[in-house]
């Protein structure tokens, strides 16, 4: 378990400054503004992606960054295989201004050299590269991490109520001029104690985005909560293709979103991305609201409405918080995971606490490896002769 906390902590001190270094590695992939800077609608975007890629059918277009729109493709058939197209990428970015393709890749693909660095880094972090099965031994590991947090908790109490504040007072200090083994017990146990709220919080969130089951089961008995199955699976009829073209789908997105503001009273803020759900039958337009949570980055964490790909007929309103409370703690877990809340700061605070993770799992090894030598000894002499 240390060792895959180590390599989940060392990679997340990376992934806290994600699209700062994607960009010192990527460059190639963000556009400049120019001087009057326009951004072309979401309808155009596909339609500009969709002749750049005629072989498959754009389902997803939105920012991923300032500078950058990623486009998702489902690849079409072959006629002379019967099989899909092979793309060549799973990753899709074009000009925000201008529609121009920047770039393509098959993400964390170490071949194509710097481009797929922080891809390679993040899917190191969540699978361990292996896919779903790696996805599941993270997941595990986090789950287990969970109940560890809770159980070492647990284990810096006093055993005796009778001056328990000035016993455990000294569970949260360092004693820097101590013996090789104290230091580490303390650095160990003072560390966890400190860090315990972010640690248990990165432990659950770690479970929420792994094995998803798990963690749904948990929050149903703890809240009201609505599982993203709920939200997007139920809705529609699975049309394959909608009737609704790109540009149809834009503008009832719009007259939607608009309603949605004024009956439940939120503020629209800029458009983040307009997707197809195929299964489904359903377009989701995607905004920033003012119950939003992200404050980096455009990615992740909007208010969206959902309407029907054939008729554009209203179907459910998704608020990140103040709907449900199970879904608004979600939010919070996901903000707070991938340092999207507070700044600056805690991005920092992020990345510091990913390699206090690594530190806390080997001081926790150490501590472990000389109590297991020690009760060898002990077993050993009790053993022996007089």
């Amino acid at each position: 378990m240390a060792g895959f906390l180590t390599v989940a902590g060392l990679t997340g001190s990376l992934l806290a400054f994600n699209f700062e270094l994607e960009r010192a590695f990527a460059p190639q992939l963000f556009a400049k503004a120019p001087p009057n800077p326009q951004p072309l609608d979401f309808a155009t975007l596909a339609d500009r992606a969709q002749a750049l890629v005629p072989e498959a059918r754009v389902d997803w277009v939105g920012y991923t960054d300032v500078g950058q729109v990623r486009v998702d493709f489902t690849a079409g058939t072959n006629p002379a295989t019967g099989r899909p197209y092979d793309l060549g990428f799973d990753e899709f970015f074009i000009d925000p201004w201008t529609g121009r393709e920047l770039g393509r890749r098959m993400a964390g693909d170490l071949r194509a050299g710097a481009v797929n660095v922080m891809p390679f880094i993040y899917r190191l972090h969540w699978t361990l590269l292996g896919g779903d099965t790696g996805q599941w031994i993270m997941g595990l590991v986090a789950l287990v991490w969970t109940l560890d947090c809770v159980n070492g908790f647990y284990l810096t109490l006093p055993v005796r109520f009778r001056g328990f504040w000035r016993k455990w007072r000294l569970a949260w200090a360092i004693e820097r001029r101590a013996s090789r083994f104290r230091l580490n017990f303390d650095l160990h146990r003072a560390s966890g104690l400190w860090l315990w709220p972010l640690l248990f919080m990165f432990a659950w969130s770690s479970v929420m985005m792994n094995i998803r089951p798990v963690y749904e089961r948990v929050m149903r008995v703890l809240f009201d909560y609505r599982s993203p199955d709920e939200t997007y699976g139920p809705m529609g009829v699975g049309t394959e293709a909608p009737r609704l073209d790109w540009h149809q789908a834009l503008a009832a997105g719009e007259r939607l979103m608009a309603e949605q503001s004024r009956l439940h009273g939120f503020r629209v803020g800029e458009p983040l991305a307009l997707m197809y759900l195929p299964w489904a039958g359903t377009y989701v337009y995607e905004v920033r609201g003012s119950r939003d949570l992200f404050e980096r980055a455009p990615k992740g964490g909007g208010t969206a409405v959902m309407f029907d790909g054939r008729s554009g007929a209203f179907r459910m309103l998704d608020q990140p918080t103040g709907e449900h409370a199970g879904n608004t703690v979600e939010s919070w877990l996901y903000a707070l995971h991938m340092a999207r809340v507070f700044g600056r700061p805690y991005q920092v605070l992020v990345c510091v606490l990913g390699l206090l993770t690594a530190v806390l799992s080997w001081t926790g090894v150490y501590v472990w490896s000389v109590k297991r030598e020690a009760r060898r000894v002990v077993a050993e002499r009790r053993r022996a002769p007089a």
